[in-house]
């Protein structure tokens, strides 16, 4: 089975070769590995080890961000190594301070894996949510290195517990203990011998909590705000841009704020086409604090700023639900906003949870959302969702500090049992 899947690991580098001249994404992907090893060899120091961690992409990295900046705070000298699958994490974060040295993963086959071991010469492995390299996985177990899985979540429609999943599940056995999101995973595995697991809860709650705290002034939003209150729009898609002009804002105290999930000129342009012919719409970047106040709807075309927006917000429409899935949710609901969405969202736990608990809803089409528009009119009925909204995320904090713990206990034992 390992050959096999090597064999798919270098047909897959050979598709993305083949593709990257026409395709951003595989373009720089293939272009942020070409000298990958050689970097390597010349920037990091020949000492070692590193603590390792592993995210797919940039959500993954908010997911483990709170645990590196945590252990960077209880072990100032601890080296810490960065690594990224896609080039939207690199790309945003390869200046991240929280780590030493930050580098693209080198493709997942049997020489590049054993080449990338002996420069690291990792001293544990933290791979976040559902990153799993099965050559990886197979050296980091026969090298015996300590290795963690972070606000891990497993869902019995996964190829693991397929009928052909037997060696895949297999190589999970090497990590020394899965940090988990809910009991749910914790069962799954269970079922299929796999004990040792701790119900942590998800870092993304910490995180948000922290971001909530940072968010900056932005005096340009409280502007465009003014007597009225927005609705902040955060990563939509075309889709979603349609849902939304069934709103008749002018029979409302709304305004809209949208942050489409791809700022490129033509997105951007289709944005703002959508809505100029029945509202006034400007762009984040033509607008200041005189011509914005007249405006119906401001479309944000730069990025790093949604998670400020959300405070000047009082409801939010996260995009996604009408595509592959529901993009970020809880930094708007940290703010204490009733959260909208389409109806791709069963995979994401916090928003099965905060619709039952009454601070999201799902909508389909223009009269569902024209419905709950009106139904959160009522003052009470909006207070409440508000205040679900933004304990939902307090109460489910802590995680970060759960693991760290675990982990310290973990580790020492390890460490312990290579002295004897």
């Amino acid at each position: 089975m390992r050959i096999i899947y090597t064999l798919g690991i270098r047909l897959y580098l050979i598709i993305i070769r083949i593709v990257s001249p026409f395709n951003s994404r595989a373009r720089k992907l293939v272009r942020g590995r070409r000298w990958l090893f050689r970097n390597m060899e010349r920037e990091l120091p020949p000492d070692g080890p590193y603590f390792w961690f592993h995210c797919a992409s940039l959500g993954e990295f908010e997911q483990g961000r709170p645990l590196i900046e945590l252990l960077r705070r209880e072990d100032p000298s601890a080296k810490i190594l960065l690594t990224f699958y896609s080039p939207s994490g690199y790309e945003v974060r390869k200046n991240y301070e929280g780590a030493d040295y930050i580098f693209y993963l080198p493709a997942d086959t049997p020489y590049n894996v054993r080449r990338f071991l002996n420069l690291v010469k990792p001293k544990a492995v933290f791979f976040i949510k559902y990153e799993f390299w099965f050559n990886f996985l197979n050296e980091i177990g026969r090298k015996k290195i300590p290795a963690f899985l972070v606000s891990g979540i497993f869902r019995e429609d996964q190829y693991f517990f397929k009928w052909y999943g037997s060696w895949f599940r297999k190589k999970l056995k090497t990590f020394n203990r899965f940090y988990l999101q809910d009991k749910a995973s914790e069962q799954l595995l269970e079922q299929f011998d796999l004990r040792n697991t701790l119900v942590t809860g998800d870092t993304r709650f910490d995180r948000v909590l922290e971001i909530a705290s940072e968010s900056r002034e932005l005096p340009l939003a409280e502007a465009f705000r003014g007597e009225k209150k927005l609705i902040v729009c955060g990563s939509t898609w075309e889709e979603d841009l349609q849902l939304l002009l069934g709103l008749n804002l002018a029979n409302t105290s709304y305004k809209l704020l949208i942050a489409p999930h791809e700022i490129d000129e033509e997105k951007v342009g289709s944005a703002v086409a959508a809505f100029e012919d029945k509202y006034r719409v400007i762009t984040w970047s033509g607008a200041n604090k005189a011509n914005v106040k007249d405006a119906d709807v401001l479309i944000v075309d730069n990025i790093g700023m949604l998670s400020s927006l959300y405070r000047y917000g009082s409801i939010a429409f996260i995009g996604g639900g009408f595509g592959n899935g529901i993009h970020n949710i809880l930094e708007a609901a940290v703010c204490g906003l009733p959260v909208l969405f389409g109806p791709n969202y069963q995979k994401f736990s916090e928003a099965n949870e905060l619709i039952t608990a009454g601070g999201a809803f799902c909508v389909n089409d223009s009269q569902e959302i024209a419905k709950v528009f009106a139904m959160l009119s009522d003052p009470d009925v909006m207070k409440i969702a508000s205040e679900v909204s933004r304990n939902y995320v307090r109460k489910k904090s802590g995680a970060t500090g759960r693991i760290y713990k675990d982990f310290q206990q973990e580790f020492f034992s390890l460490q312990q049992s290579k002295v004897r």
